[in-house]
């Protein structure tokens, strides 16, 4: 937090200032009122009573204007720092491994940028201004106690013990429990969005009650944890109570005294009784605002867990590597990978793909297609071997090696600045190139505002193949020496194949390339194909080869094209 204030030092001292100010002033009400009960037990003139409550109105007035500037700029520095903490979280949260963000899941990353981020903005609009001003006023009306007679003081300070217990009382249990519920709702809302988003498998194989029993339950163990923070806050409220009669009660009692022995007036031990009164404030505030902020403190923790996350080195040396010019080689030296300790993937894979050549890798599903494809464009890292591809390691900046997947992404804005994205400088004219090229330009064109028409979500939605057209353009655009499509053409129907394969065919021309094979029509026109079973190499070589050899491939073209294998001569 300190790394976030430091650029505004300059705001926060000027609300810390005007906060001052502010508090300061307000504390001659207190002298002020009780100059009035000594002026009135005294039987003075009623004329002198004006001096004291024009103060009294000067008073109002001074400390309404800086209170309100003071806690506007407490505010405005406020928002400033949590704005600067979201854009930290979300350019961390996409420079983290792939694998690490499927491992905490949609759900809990969802809560930390919606529930925690809301947490923290509640603290710091409101309860971080008022702290502020509670501890100020605390600090100075025990100083201002102090100055009436130092006996006020020690008598005032006979709740601090109690209150002190309470607080680290409070602390000790609340900080877990927060964090816990805050795990809890992340956890919830996994099982929402698994349950949603698969809700036609669900219903497909009958699986609604098993469901609805995991959302109840997680709802119920974060329901559970809110109930046991609210006895808590109940607890922590019946303490205050004890510590505001127990310092009342003292103050009262020493004012009497010292009032009996001539040591101070009536207005003075009035004084201090109201300067005390005037303590149950900004006391309960500050310890009541210790549940706002052990609640914005456990959703600030898993804010700043992510944003204190180290960046992965290879990203940051990809800009420093050297990249070799053309089409590199693509190469796979024992390479092994596991999501899950114990169950690996992919066994001492060895591959080796030449430069511009264009391998075709297909397999039965489980059979580490897609975490290989994963591996070569660098989204993974692997858990054993190394990849080569030109000489240096792959990594997520895309340089060496674009990804189009079968999952597009279409973003919501122009079609000009989705494609943009690829290639900022890049102008109409490359874009239209781009768009050609994979046989997208007539209906981008056609659009009501051509390549200015705002698509995806709030705009013009994209038909699936043209959604593949367009993340084929931005692969164009990025023109990386290698390209890995990951399926990428298996969203189009019957009608939209032939002109995904053909754009495909486009993009890849001139590149290394490893196509995840969806349809085996893709494989055939392959220079050579890769038959991934159980996480190895089972055979390589090209189609007619492979068909020749009567293995597994010729297997899956057989069973993929309807075809059967010719029976043996013989008996």
């Amino acid at each position: 937090m300190r790394e976030l204030l430091r650029p505004h030092r300059g705001l926060a001292w000027a609300g810390f200032g005007l906060m001052v100010l502010a508090t300061s002033v307000g504390l001659l009400t207190q002298p002020l009122l009780g100059h009035i009960v000594d002026v009135v037990t005294e039987r003075r003139s009623p004329d002198a009573l004006t001096a004291p409550v024009l103060a009294l109105a000067g008073v109002a007035v001074v400390q309404g204007i800086t209170t309100a500037l003071g806690m506007s700029l407490v505010s405005r520095l406020g928002e400033t720092v949590l704005a600067r903490l979201r854009e930290l979280f979300v350019e961390r949260a996409l420079s983290l491994p792939l694998e690490r963000l499927e491992r905490a899941g949609s759900g809990d990353l969802n809560a930390r940028v919606t529930r925690d981020v809301s947490r923290v903005a509640d603290a710091v609009r409101g309860a971080l201004p008022e702290l502020a001003r509670s501890a100020l006023s605390i600090v100075l009306t025990l100083g201002a106690l102090a100055l009436l007679d130092w006996r006020f003081l020690l008598a005032a300070l006979v709740a601090l013990p109690v209150q002190a217990h309470t607080a680290r009382w409070y602390v000790r249990n609340a900080v877990p429990l927060y964090a816990k519920e805050r795990i809890a709702t992340g956890a919830q809302q996994q099982q929402l969005l698994d349950t949603i988003g698969g809700a036609r498998t669900v219903r497909a194989y009958r699986l609604q009650a098993g469901h609805t029993r995991r959302v109840t339950d997680r709802s119920r163990t974060s329901v559970e944890l809110t109930m046991r923070g609210v006895q808590l806050v109940l607890r922590f409220y019946s303490r205050l109570h004890i510590a505001e009669y127990a310092g009342l009660s003292a103050v009262l009692v020493t004012g009497f005294l010292l009032v009996r022995s001539g040591s101070a007036s009536v207005g003075t031990a009035t004084a201090a009784a109201l300067y005390f009164h005037s303590l149950f404030g900004p006391v309960n505030t500050a310890l009541v605002l210790l549940d706002d902020a052990q609640s914005a403190t456990a959703g600030l923790a898993r804010l700043v867990g992510v944003v204190d996350e180290p960046a992965p080195a290879f990203a940051e040396r990809a800009d420093d590597r050297p990249v070799a010019a053309g089409a590199p080689s693509v190469t796979l030296t024992a390479v092994s990978h596991a999501y899950v300790p114990g169950r690996p993937v992919l066994h001492g894979v060895d591959l080796e793909i030449r430069p511009k050549e264009r391998v075709a890798l297909v397999g039965t599903t489980g059979a580490g297609k897609t975490t290989l494809a994963k591996l070569v464009a660098g989204l993974h890292r692997p858990e054993g071997g190394r990849i080569d591809v030109g000489g240096v390691e792959p990594d997520e900046s895309g340089r060496l090696v674009g990804l189009v997947t079968q999952e597009v992404h279409v973003f919501a804005g122009p079609l000009a600045d989705d494609l943009r994205l690829a290639r900022p400088q890049a102008d109409d004219e490359e874009l239209r190139e781009a768009l050609a090229t994979v046989g997208a330009l007539d209906w981008a064109e056609a659009l009501p505002e051509g390549l200015e028409t705002v698509v995806g979500d709030g705009g013009h939605r994209l038909t699936a193949d043209r959604a593949q057209q367009l993340a084929l353009a931005r692969l164009l655009l990025a023109d990386p020496p290698v390209v890995v499509l990951d399926e990428a053409t298996a969203e189009a129907g019957s009608s939209g194949a032939r002109l995904l394969d053909e754009a495909a065919e486009q993009a890849l021309r001139g590149r290394t390339a490893l196509v995840v094979a969806h349809r085996l029509s893709q494989a055939a026109t392959a220079d050579r194909v890769v038959v991934l079973g159980d996480g190895r190499v089972v055979e390589s070589g090209t189609h007619d080869e492979l068909l020749t050899a009567g293995g597994a491939y010729a297997t899956l073209w057989h069973a993929w094209s309807g075809s059967r294998s010719p029976a043996p001569d013989g008996p």
